[in-house]
Protein backbone atom coordinates (compact mmCIF):
# COMPACT_ATOMS: atom_id res chain seq x y z
CA UNK A 1 0.00 0.00 0.00
CA UNK A 2 1.51 3.38 -0.99
CA UNK A 3 2.60 5.69 1.80
CA UNK A 4 -0.02 8.36 2.49
CA UNK A 5 1.22 11.91 2.28
CA UNK A 6 0.11 14.62 4.65
CA UNK A 7 -2.61 16.87 3.24
CA UNK A 8 -1.29 20.39 2.78
CA UNK A 9 -4.43 21.69 1.07
CA UNK A 10 -8.09 21.05 1.58
CA UNK A 11 -8.87 19.19 -1.61
CA UNK A 12 -11.58 16.81 -2.68
CA UNK A 13 -11.64 14.87 -5.91
CA UNK A 14 -14.76 14.86 -8.01
CA UNK A 15 -13.11 12.59 -10.57
CA UNK A 16 -12.81 15.44 -13.02
CA UNK A 17 -10.91 18.04 -11.04
CA UNK A 18 -9.70 18.57 -7.51
CA UNK A 19 -11.90 21.05 -5.67
CA UNK A 20 -10.48 23.39 -3.08
CA UNK A 21 -12.98 23.54 -0.22
CA UNK A 22 -12.62 27.31 0.03
CA UNK A 23 -12.72 28.04 -3.70
CA UNK A 24 -16.30 29.28 -4.07
CA UNK A 25 -16.02 29.61 -7.85
CA UNK A 26 -15.67 25.85 -8.14
CA UNK A 27 -19.04 25.48 -6.45
CA UNK A 28 -20.61 27.68 -9.14
CA UNK A 29 -19.00 25.48 -11.80
CA UNK A 30 -20.50 22.38 -10.18
CA UNK A 31 -23.93 24.00 -10.02
CA UNK A 32 -23.63 25.09 -13.65
CA UNK A 33 -23.06 21.48 -14.65
CA UNK A 34 -26.20 20.41 -12.78
CA UNK A 35 -28.31 23.07 -14.50
CA UNK A 36 -26.91 22.51 -17.98
CA UNK A 37 -27.08 18.73 -17.67
CA UNK A 38 -30.63 18.75 -16.36
CA UNK A 39 -31.81 21.16 -19.06
CA UNK A 40 -30.11 19.04 -21.71
CA UNK A 41 -32.13 16.01 -20.61
CA UNK A 42 -35.51 17.73 -20.79
CA UNK A 43 -35.55 17.38 -24.61
CA UNK A 44 -35.74 13.56 -24.43
CA UNK A 45 -38.45 11.04 -23.69
CA UNK A 46 -38.51 7.30 -22.96
CA UNK A 47 -34.90 7.34 -21.80
CA UNK A 48 -32.99 4.13 -21.14
CA UNK A 49 -29.50 4.33 -19.62
CA UNK A 50 -27.05 1.61 -20.64
CA UNK A 51 -23.94 1.10 -18.52
CA UNK A 52 -21.00 -1.26 -18.91
CA UNK A 53 -17.29 -1.58 -19.47
CA UNK A 54 -15.36 0.75 -21.76
CA UNK A 55 -12.78 -2.03 -22.20
CA UNK A 56 -14.84 -4.66 -23.99
CA UNK A 57 -13.80 -4.96 -27.68
CA UNK A 58 -16.03 -5.31 -30.71
CA UNK A 59 -15.53 -9.08 -30.88
CA UNK A 60 -16.83 -9.54 -27.33
CA UNK A 61 -20.29 -11.13 -27.16
CA UNK A 62 -21.57 -8.39 -24.86
CA UNK A 63 -20.59 -5.71 -27.37
CA UNK A 64 -22.91 -7.40 -29.87
CA UNK A 65 -25.74 -7.77 -27.35
CA UNK A 66 -25.42 -4.08 -26.43
CA UNK A 67 -25.53 -3.13 -30.10
CA UNK A 68 -28.64 -5.28 -30.61
CA UNK A 69 -30.32 -3.68 -27.60
CA UNK A 70 -29.50 -0.20 -28.88
CA UNK A 71 -31.02 -1.17 -32.19
CA UNK A 72 -34.24 -2.36 -30.53
CA UNK A 73 -34.46 0.84 -28.52
CA UNK A 74 -33.90 2.99 -31.60
CA UNK A 75 -36.51 1.17 -33.67
CA UNK A 76 -39.07 1.60 -30.91
CA UNK A 77 -38.47 5.34 -30.34
CA UNK A 78 -36.60 5.06 -27.04
CA UNK A 79 -33.73 7.39 -26.18
CA UNK A 80 -30.47 5.53 -25.56
CA UNK A 81 -28.23 7.23 -23.01
CA UNK A 82 -24.67 6.11 -22.29
CA UNK A 83 -21.48 7.59 -20.91
CA UNK A 84 -20.51 8.32 -24.50
CA UNK A 85 -17.25 6.36 -24.53
CA UNK A 86 -16.01 3.12 -26.11
CA UNK A 87 -16.90 -0.49 -25.36
CA UNK A 88 -20.47 -1.18 -24.25
CA UNK A 89 -21.31 2.52 -24.58
CA UNK A 90 -20.17 2.67 -28.19
CA UNK A 91 -22.06 -0.52 -29.04
CA UNK A 92 -25.33 0.78 -27.57
CA UNK A 93 -25.02 4.16 -29.27
CA UNK A 94 -24.18 2.45 -32.55
CA UNK A 95 -27.29 0.29 -32.51
CA UNK A 96 -29.50 3.26 -31.67
CA UNK A 97 -27.94 5.64 -34.20
CA UNK A 98 -28.04 3.20 -37.10
CA UNK A 99 -31.79 2.76 -36.67
CA UNK A 100 -32.46 6.51 -36.50
CA UNK A 101 -33.00 6.58 -32.74
CA UNK A 102 -31.86 9.19 -30.24
CA UNK A 103 -28.29 8.29 -29.29
CA UNK A 104 -27.04 10.37 -26.35
CA UNK A 105 -23.64 10.54 -24.67
CA UNK A 106 -22.83 12.11 -21.31
CA UNK A 107 -19.07 12.30 -21.56
CA UNK A 108 -16.15 12.99 -19.24
CA UNK A 109 -12.42 13.01 -19.83
CA UNK A 110 -10.86 9.95 -18.21
CA UNK A 111 -7.48 8.28 -18.87
CA UNK A 112 -9.17 5.21 -20.35
CA UNK A 113 -12.12 7.02 -21.91
CA UNK A 114 -11.03 10.24 -23.59
CA UNK A 115 -13.36 10.57 -26.55
CA UNK A 116 -17.02 10.62 -27.45
CA UNK A 117 -17.72 7.66 -29.69
CA UNK A 118 -18.72 8.23 -33.31
CA UNK A 119 -22.33 7.08 -32.83
CA UNK A 120 -23.47 9.77 -30.40
CA UNK A 121 -25.73 12.30 -32.10
CA UNK A 122 -26.39 14.48 -29.05
CA UNK A 123 -23.99 14.98 -26.17
CA UNK A 124 -22.96 17.09 -23.22
CA UNK A 125 -19.60 17.03 -21.44
CA UNK A 126 -18.79 17.22 -17.73
CA UNK A 127 -15.72 18.21 -15.73
CA UNK A 128 -17.02 16.65 -12.54
CA UNK A 129 -17.57 12.94 -12.26
CA UNK A 130 -20.18 13.13 -9.52
CA UNK A 131 -22.40 15.60 -11.42
CA UNK A 132 -22.12 13.43 -14.52
CA UNK A 133 -23.22 10.37 -12.55
CA UNK A 134 -26.27 12.16 -11.16
CA UNK A 135 -27.33 13.32 -14.62
CA UNK A 136 -26.57 9.90 -16.12
CA UNK A 137 -28.94 8.17 -13.71
CA UNK A 138 -31.65 10.76 -13.01
CA UNK A 139 -33.71 10.60 -16.24
CA UNK A 140 -33.82 6.86 -16.85
CA UNK A 141 -37.10 5.02 -17.12
CA UNK A 142 -35.01 1.83 -17.08
CA UNK A 143 -31.38 0.76 -16.76
CA UNK A 144 -29.46 -1.96 -18.58
CA UNK A 145 -26.24 -2.93 -16.81
CA UNK A 146 -23.71 -4.93 -18.81
CA UNK A 147 -20.52 -6.53 -17.50
CA UNK A 148 -18.09 -3.88 -16.33
CA UNK A 149 -15.48 -2.92 -13.81
CA UNK A 150 -15.42 -0.76 -10.71
CA UNK A 151 -17.22 2.13 -12.44
CA UNK A 152 -20.14 -0.01 -13.59
CA UNK A 153 -20.50 -1.54 -10.12
CA UNK A 154 -20.35 1.93 -8.56
CA UNK A 155 -23.21 3.06 -10.80
CA UNK A 156 -25.19 -0.13 -10.18
CA UNK A 157 -24.99 0.17 -6.40
CA UNK A 158 -25.69 3.90 -6.52
CA UNK A 159 -29.00 3.37 -8.32
CA UNK A 160 -29.89 0.40 -6.10
CA UNK A 161 -29.10 2.45 -2.98
CA UNK A 162 -31.22 5.42 -4.06
CA UNK A 163 -34.18 3.19 -4.85
CA UNK A 164 -33.87 1.33 -1.55
CA UNK A 165 -33.81 4.62 0.39
CA UNK A 166 -36.82 5.96 -1.51
CA UNK A 167 -34.80 8.78 -3.05
CA UNK A 168 -35.44 7.56 -6.58
CA UNK A 169 -38.59 6.05 -8.05
CA UNK A 170 -38.54 2.28 -8.48
CA UNK A 171 -37.02 1.80 -11.89
CA UNK A 172 -36.48 -1.27 -14.02
CA UNK A 173 -32.95 -2.64 -13.69
CA UNK A 174 -31.92 -5.25 -16.26
CA UNK A 175 -28.62 -7.06 -15.69
CA UNK A 176 -27.27 -8.48 -18.94
CA UNK A 177 -25.03 -11.54 -18.54
CA UNK A 178 -25.82 -14.34 -16.11
CA UNK A 179 -22.17 -15.39 -15.93
CA UNK A 180 -21.28 -11.89 -14.69
CA UNK A 181 -24.18 -10.91 -12.44
CA UNK A 182 -25.22 -14.16 -10.75
CA UNK A 183 -22.00 -14.27 -8.71
CA UNK A 184 -22.72 -10.79 -7.38
CA UNK A 185 -26.36 -11.65 -6.64
CA UNK A 186 -25.22 -14.69 -4.67
CA UNK A 187 -22.94 -12.48 -2.57
CA UNK A 188 -25.77 -10.04 -1.90
CA UNK A 189 -28.16 -12.84 -0.94
CA UNK A 190 -25.85 -14.90 1.25
CA UNK A 191 -23.81 -12.13 2.81
CA UNK A 192 -25.55 -8.74 2.65
CA UNK A 193 -29.04 -10.18 3.21
CA UNK A 194 -28.67 -13.37 5.25
CA UNK A 195 -25.53 -12.57 7.26
CA UNK A 196 -25.62 -8.78 7.70
CA UNK A 197 -29.36 -8.10 7.34
CA UNK A 198 -28.47 -5.08 5.20
CA UNK A 199 -30.53 -6.05 2.13
CA UNK A 200 -34.08 -7.42 1.94
CA UNK A 201 -35.43 -10.14 -0.33
CA UNK A 202 -37.75 -7.58 -1.96
CA UNK A 203 -34.72 -5.42 -2.85
CA UNK A 204 -33.13 -8.31 -4.72
CA UNK A 205 -36.33 -9.04 -6.63
CA UNK A 206 -35.95 -5.70 -8.41
CA UNK A 207 -33.12 -7.02 -10.58
CA UNK A 208 -33.81 -8.99 -13.77
CA UNK A 209 -30.93 -11.05 -15.15
CA UNK A 210 -31.04 -11.84 -18.86
CA UNK A 211 -28.66 -13.11 -21.52
CA UNK A 212 -29.85 -11.47 -24.74
CA UNK A 213 -31.12 -8.20 -26.12
CA UNK A 214 -34.67 -9.41 -26.81
CA UNK A 215 -35.18 -10.45 -23.18
CA UNK A 216 -33.75 -7.16 -21.96
CA UNK A 217 -36.03 -5.15 -24.24
CA UNK A 218 -39.10 -7.20 -23.29
CA UNK A 219 -38.64 -5.95 -19.74
CA UNK A 220 -37.56 -2.40 -20.60
CA UNK A 221 -40.51 -1.66 -22.89
CA UNK A 222 -42.91 -2.03 -19.94
CA UNK A 223 -41.30 0.86 -18.07
CA UNK A 224 -43.46 4.01 -17.94
CA UNK A 225 -42.06 7.32 -19.12
CA UNK A 226 -41.28 9.84 -16.37
CA UNK A 227 -39.59 13.23 -16.21
CA UNK A 228 -36.00 13.61 -14.96
CA UNK A 229 -35.74 13.89 -11.18
CA UNK A 230 -32.76 14.43 -8.91
CA UNK A 231 -32.37 11.95 -6.04
CA UNK A 232 -33.32 13.80 -2.84
CA UNK A 233 -35.42 13.83 0.28
CA UNK A 234 -38.37 16.10 -0.45
CA UNK A 235 -39.43 17.68 -3.71
CA UNK A 236 -39.61 21.16 -5.12
CA UNK A 237 -38.89 22.92 -8.38
CA UNK A 238 -35.54 22.55 -10.14
CA UNK A 239 -34.67 26.15 -9.25
CA UNK A 240 -35.35 25.57 -5.55
CA UNK A 241 -33.42 22.30 -5.57
CA UNK A 242 -30.41 23.95 -7.22
CA UNK A 243 -30.26 26.54 -4.43
CA UNK A 244 -30.46 23.76 -1.85
CA UNK A 245 -27.68 21.81 -3.56
CA UNK A 246 -25.50 24.93 -3.58
CA UNK A 247 -26.15 25.54 0.10
CA UNK A 248 -25.28 21.95 0.98
CA UNK A 249 -22.06 22.11 -1.04
CA UNK A 250 -20.99 25.33 0.69
CA UNK A 251 -21.80 23.94 4.14
CA UNK A 252 -20.15 20.61 3.37
CA UNK A 253 -16.91 22.07 2.01
CA UNK A 254 -16.69 24.47 4.96
CA UNK A 255 -17.30 21.60 7.38
CA UNK A 256 -14.44 19.62 5.84
CA UNK A 257 -11.91 22.37 6.52
CA UNK A 258 -12.22 21.53 10.23
CA UNK A 259 -11.74 17.77 9.79
CA UNK A 260 -8.15 16.58 10.20
CA UNK A 261 -6.35 13.25 10.53
CA UNK A 262 -9.59 11.41 9.87
CA UNK A 263 -10.38 7.78 9.14
CA UNK A 264 -13.80 6.97 7.68
CA UNK A 265 -15.65 3.90 8.95
CA UNK A 266 -18.56 2.61 6.84
CA UNK A 267 -21.01 -0.26 7.23
CA UNK A 268 -24.64 -1.21 7.60
CA UNK A 269 -27.10 0.32 10.05
CA UNK A 270 -28.49 -3.19 10.62
CA UNK A 271 -25.65 -4.48 12.82
CA UNK A 272 -27.03 -4.59 16.39
CA UNK A 273 -25.31 -3.91 19.74
CA UNK A 274 -23.88 -7.02 21.29
CA UNK A 275 -22.98 -8.67 17.99
CA UNK A 276 -19.37 -9.42 16.97
CA UNK A 277 -19.29 -6.86 14.17
CA UNK A 278 -20.73 -4.14 16.42
CA UNK A 279 -18.07 -4.88 19.04
CA UNK A 280 -15.32 -4.91 16.40
CA UNK A 281 -16.45 -1.53 15.01
CA UNK A 282 -16.49 -0.18 18.57
CA UNK A 283 -12.92 -1.40 19.11
CA UNK A 284 -11.79 0.09 15.78
CA UNK A 285 -13.25 3.48 16.73
CA UNK A 286 -11.59 3.29 20.14
CA UNK A 287 -8.18 2.32 18.70
CA UNK A 288 -8.33 5.10 16.12
CA UNK A 289 -9.20 7.73 18.71
CA UNK A 290 -6.41 6.60 21.04
CA UNK A 291 -4.00 7.00 18.12
CA UNK A 292 -5.15 10.59 17.48
CA UNK A 293 -7.34 9.91 14.47
CA UNK A 294 -10.72 11.55 14.07
CA UNK A 295 -13.40 8.98 13.29
CA UNK A 296 -15.85 9.85 10.50
CA UNK A 297 -19.02 7.81 9.98
CA UNK A 298 -22.40 8.21 8.34
CA UNK A 299 -23.67 9.29 11.75
CA UNK A 300 -26.46 6.72 12.06
CA UNK A 301 -27.04 3.43 13.92
CA UNK A 302 -25.37 0.04 13.53
CA UNK A 303 -21.71 0.04 12.49
CA UNK A 304 -21.74 3.84 12.44
CA UNK A 305 -22.94 4.06 16.03
CA UNK A 306 -20.43 1.44 17.19
CA UNK A 307 -17.42 3.23 15.69
CA UNK A 308 -18.69 6.60 16.93
CA UNK A 309 -19.18 5.20 20.42
CA UNK A 310 -15.68 3.74 20.53
CA UNK A 311 -14.13 7.04 19.51
CA UNK A 312 -16.35 9.08 21.84
CA UNK A 313 -15.67 6.94 24.90
CA UNK A 314 -11.92 7.06 24.21
CA UNK A 315 -12.07 10.86 24.30
CA UNK A 316 -11.57 11.28 20.56
CA UNK A 317 -13.41 13.23 17.88
CA UNK A 318 -16.43 11.43 16.48
CA UNK A 319 -17.79 13.06 13.32
CA UNK A 320 -21.10 12.26 11.66
CA UNK A 321 -21.95 13.03 8.02
CA UNK A 322 -25.63 12.24 8.16
CA UNK A 323 -28.65 11.92 5.91
CA UNK A 324 -31.61 14.17 6.62
CA UNK A 325 -35.02 12.66 6.09
CA UNK A 326 -38.40 14.35 6.15
CA UNK A 327 -39.10 12.65 9.47
CA UNK A 328 -35.82 13.91 10.97
CA UNK A 329 -32.07 13.53 10.84
CA UNK A 330 -30.53 10.09 11.36
CA UNK A 331 -27.99 10.76 14.13
CA UNK A 332 -26.54 8.54 16.85
CA UNK A 333 -25.76 9.75 20.39
CA UNK A 334 -21.96 9.56 20.21
CA UNK A 335 -21.08 12.37 17.82
CA UNK A 336 -18.97 15.33 18.82
CA UNK A 337 -19.73 17.13 15.54
CA UNK A 338 -22.07 16.42 12.65
CA UNK A 339 -23.62 17.75 9.48
CA UNK A 340 -26.70 16.55 7.60
CA UNK A 341 -27.71 16.48 3.94
CA UNK A 342 -30.96 16.07 1.99
CA UNK A 343 -29.16 15.21 -1.25
CA UNK A 344 -27.46 11.80 -1.11
CA UNK A 345 -25.01 12.66 -3.86
CA UNK A 346 -23.75 15.73 -1.95
CA UNK A 347 -23.40 13.70 1.24
CA UNK A 348 -21.53 11.02 -0.71
CA UNK A 349 -19.14 13.63 -2.10
CA UNK A 350 -18.39 14.95 1.39
CA UNK A 351 -18.05 11.56 3.08
CA UNK A 352 -15.55 10.36 0.46
CA UNK A 353 -13.35 13.41 0.94
CA UNK A 354 -9.64 12.67 1.33
CA UNK A 355 -9.08 10.60 4.43
CA UNK A 356 -6.15 8.77 5.99
CA UNK A 357 -8.04 5.59 5.17
CA UNK A 358 -11.42 3.88 4.88
CA UNK A 359 -12.59 0.89 6.91
CA UNK A 360 -15.54 -1.05 5.49
CA UNK A 361 -17.59 -3.34 7.69
CA UNK A 362 -20.31 -5.63 6.29
CA UNK A 363 -23.07 -3.75 4.53
CA UNK A 364 -25.51 -3.54 1.66
CA UNK A 365 -26.08 -1.29 -1.32
CA UNK A 366 -24.88 1.93 0.34
CA UNK A 367 -21.68 0.43 1.74
CA UNK A 368 -20.87 -1.27 -1.56
CA UNK A 369 -21.62 1.92 -3.45
CA UNK A 370 -19.09 3.83 -1.34
CA UNK A 371 -16.53 1.04 -1.77
CA UNK A 372 -16.74 0.87 -5.54
CA UNK A 373 -16.81 4.64 -5.91
CA UNK A 374 -13.52 4.88 -4.04
CA UNK A 375 -12.03 2.09 -6.13
CA UNK A 376 -13.20 3.88 -9.29
CA UNK A 377 -11.64 7.17 -8.21
CA UNK A 378 -8.33 5.47 -7.45
CA UNK A 379 -8.40 3.35 -10.61
CA UNK A 380 -9.01 6.41 -12.80
CA UNK A 381 -6.27 8.33 -10.92
CA UNK A 382 -8.61 11.04 -9.73
CA UNK A 383 -7.45 10.55 -6.17
CA UNK A 384 -4.19 9.15 -4.85
CA UNK A 385 -4.39 5.61 -3.47
CA UNK A 386 -5.51 5.52 0.15
CA UNK A 387 -5.85 2.49 2.43
CA UNK A 388 -9.11 0.64 1.78
CA UNK A 389 -9.56 -1.88 4.57
CA UNK A 390 -12.33 -4.49 4.65
CA UNK A 391 -13.14 -5.88 8.09
CA UNK A 392 -14.14 -9.55 8.23
CA UNK A 393 -12.71 -12.01 5.69
CA UNK A 394 -15.69 -14.35 6.23
CA UNK A 395 -18.01 -11.68 4.87
CA UNK A 396 -15.80 -10.13 2.20
CA UNK A 397 -13.96 -13.11 0.66
CA UNK A 398 -16.71 -13.98 -1.87
CA UNK A 399 -16.63 -10.39 -3.11
CA UNK A 400 -12.84 -10.49 -3.40
CA UNK A 401 -13.18 -13.68 -5.45
CA UNK A 402 -15.68 -11.86 -7.67
CA UNK A 403 -13.32 -8.91 -8.13
CA UNK A 404 -10.60 -11.36 -9.14
CA UNK A 405 -12.96 -12.72 -11.82
CA UNK A 406 -13.34 -9.19 -13.20
CA UNK A 407 -9.65 -9.30 -14.04
CA UNK A 408 -9.19 -12.96 -15.00
CA UNK A 409 -12.45 -13.77 -16.79
CA UNK A 410 -13.93 -10.48 -17.98
CA UNK A 411 -10.86 -8.22 -18.40
CA UNK A 412 -12.80 -5.21 -17.08
CA UNK A 413 -10.15 -4.27 -14.49
CA UNK A 414 -6.38 -4.66 -14.39
CA UNK A 415 -4.40 -6.85 -12.02
CA UNK A 416 -3.11 -3.73 -10.28
CA UNK A 417 -6.67 -2.73 -9.38
CA UNK A 418 -7.01 -5.74 -7.08
CA UNK A 419 -4.14 -4.50 -4.92
CA UNK A 420 -5.95 -1.47 -3.52
CA UNK A 421 -7.87 -3.59 -0.98
CA UNK A 422 -6.71 -5.09 2.32
CA UNK A 423 -8.69 -7.41 4.61
CA UNK A 424 -8.34 -7.63 8.40
CA UNK A 425 -9.97 -9.79 11.08
CA UNK A 426 -8.71 -8.06 14.23
CA UNK A 427 -9.45 -4.43 15.16
CA UNK A 428 -5.85 -3.71 16.11
CA UNK A 429 -4.67 -4.61 12.60
CA UNK A 430 -6.27 -1.43 11.27
CA UNK A 431 -3.20 0.54 12.37
CA UNK A 432 -0.82 -1.58 10.30
CA UNK A 433 -2.27 -0.31 7.03
CA UNK A 434 -2.87 3.24 8.19
CA UNK A 435 0.75 3.68 9.23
Amino acid sequence: MPKIKERKQFLISTAGEAVNYRDSWRIFKIITEFVEGYQFLTQFKKEVTILGSARLPKNNKYYQIAEDLGRLLGKNKFTTITGGGPGIMEASNKGAAETGGESVGLNIQLPMEQRTNAYVNKSVAFNYFFTRKVILTSPANAFAFFPGGFGTLDEFFEVADYIEMGQMEKTGMVLVGKDFWEHLMNFLKKKSMEEAGAVSASDLKGFHIVDDADSAFAFIKKSPDRPPALPAQGGGSLEWMIFRIMAELVDGFEFLTKVKDDVTVLGTKSILPGTPYYQAAYEVGKILAKNKFSVVTGGGPGVMEAASKGAFEAGGESIGINMRFERGERRNNYLTRSIGFYFPFVRKLIITAPSKGFVFFPGGFGTLHQLFELLTLIETRKIAPVPIILYGSRFWQPLLDYIHKLFVDFKTISQEDELYIRVIDRPRDVLEYLK
